[in-house]
């Protein structure tokens, strides 16, 4: 699976993998973070799969990076 293919499903089950939290859904949106974060993950509900600007973004803020997320789908 490239990242080009990442389902919100499939994010999803890595945020709760990193340790996030879900903390509410609003107009569409999905934020999830965790303790000690500058900002939350945000992302859209409704886009499958999730643009692969969105994902990079993201890993950015949770301080991971495409390899870490490649290496927990391979492992799945």
């Amino acid at each position: 699976m490239s990242l080009k293919n990442i389902s919100p499903a499939v994010f999803r089950n890595f945020l709760k993998y990193k340790g996030l939290n879900h903390i509410g859904t609003k107009g569409g949106h999905e934020k999830w973070s965790k303790k000690d974060m500058l900002r939350p993950v945000i992302f859209q509900t409704h886009i499958n799969p999730i643009p692969e600007f969105i994902i990079r973004n993201n890993l950015r803020s949770i301080n991971s990076n495409t390899k870490e997320l490649e290496q927990w789908l391979h492992s799945k």
